[in-house]
């Protein structure tokens, strides 16, 4: 298991480590309701350089990127990012990725163990152009900052009076504890969530840094348990978890992955017919669980038929009950409609995100 950079931080802050595929993560710091509280309450900090990265260089990169994922790469500003897909001619996932747009390069950051995948999906179709593929992981951390008082905690960490918040998948450059880094607003999670990409060597100036500046404003150290807590009740679902390499973008609610409008792409054929046609057979949807306790993979029945399958499932202090994603089929997607388990007890659909 690769170990985090910061490693001994998190231990000396009481972290409980996990492994995410091969590399390693926090999975909490001893008190996940305090983690879960400060995150909508005040602020946290998640340590996400486990996460992997690509760098793709070359005068070709962006036609190049462009064919080969689902999203708008050309025509995507410099200086913005976009969160996109990669999936095969018959449009099932290769990996899902956020992609940055730089002067010089692009990067690509992935789940934790789809790196490799990634770069050997696209050398696949990487033939004449003048692009070049480059791991990164190496080379930046991702730090995560989440909850209400974000923009006071990066305020008091820049020097600033004040911070004006980043839209969705915006970027900007920024000098933290002297290093240049750079922000991404990323909502996803939680309406003021915002990502820190810096180089790898510099995480534990940056992250000591954020610390001290978040002190008076309640920032609290976040591990992956109640990362996922609010993932689930944000209604985001993750490769690895809730999609595979057999899911269709489209089924886990991934429109704003798609481009409609950029041409051709690996996959484009399937996407389009799909949407042409107006419906999935199966979409991910909400599950309410009550006190029934399930797992990932938990079949789900109407009378006698199979109709999906759980993927996530956490204890939601928003609801009060334990929730769940699942994959439904669409004849019975419909808010409050009863399913359930192959072992007997009930559950109901419910709307994402869960309110």
């Amino acid at each position: 298991m690769e170990p985090l950079t910061l490693h001994f931080l998190h231990e000396q802050a009481g972290g409980r480590f996990t492994a995410l595929g091969s590399r390693e993560a926090v999975a909490d710091y001893g008190d996940l309701e305090a983690e879960y509280r400060a995150a909508r309450e005040a602020a946290v900090l998640h340590d996400a350089s486990y996460r992997e990265t690509l760098r793709i260089t070359g005068e070709d990169r962006a036609s190049f990127l462009h064919g080969m994922v689902t999203q708008d790469v050309k025509g995507l500003p410099v200086g913005t990012a976009a969160y996109t897909a990669l999936i095969t001619a018959k449009g099932a996932m290769v990996a899902d990725a956020r992609l940055l747009k730089r002067e010089a390069d692009l990067l690509l950051d992935t789940e934790p163990g789809l790196g490799a995948k990634v770069r050997e999906f696209l050398e696949k179709y990487l033939i004449s152009e003048d692009a070049e593929l480059h791991e990164a992981t190496g080379e930046w951390g991702l730090l995560r900052l989440l909850g209400p008082r974000t923009a006071e905690v990066l305020a008091a960490a820049l020097g600033t009076a004040s911070f004006e918040p980043l839209a969705a998948n915006a970027a900007r450059t920024v000098s933290l504890a002297g290093v240049e880094g750079v922000l991404v607003g990323s909502p996803a999670f939680e309406k003021h969530g915002v990502d820190l990409f810096v180089p790898r060597g510099a995480l534990e100036p940056v992250w000591k840094a954020l610390v001290q500046a978040g002190g008076a404003h309640g920032l609290k150290p976040l591990g992956f348990q109640a990362l996922e807590l609010l993932r689930v009740e944000a209604g985001v679902p993750r490769y690895g978890q809730d999609m595979v390499d057999t899911t269709i973008p489209l089924e886990a609610n991934l429109t704003h992955a798609i481009s409609y409008n950029k041409g051709c792409y690996i996959g484009q054929e399937v996407i389009a017919r799909a949407t042409f046609r107006g419906h999935m057979n199966r979409k991910l949807t909400g599950l309410l669980l009550g006190e029934v306790e399930a797992a990932p993979g938990a079949e789900l029945r109407k009378g006698e038929k199979k109709v999906g399958w759980i993927t996530s499932v956490v204890r939601s202090p928003a609801q009060g009950q334990r929730v769940a994603l699942a994959y439904v089929h669409r004849d019975h997607l419909d808010p409050g409609t009863e399913l359930t388990l192959a072992a007997g007890p009930s559950v109901k659909v419910a709307p994402l995100p869960f309110a």
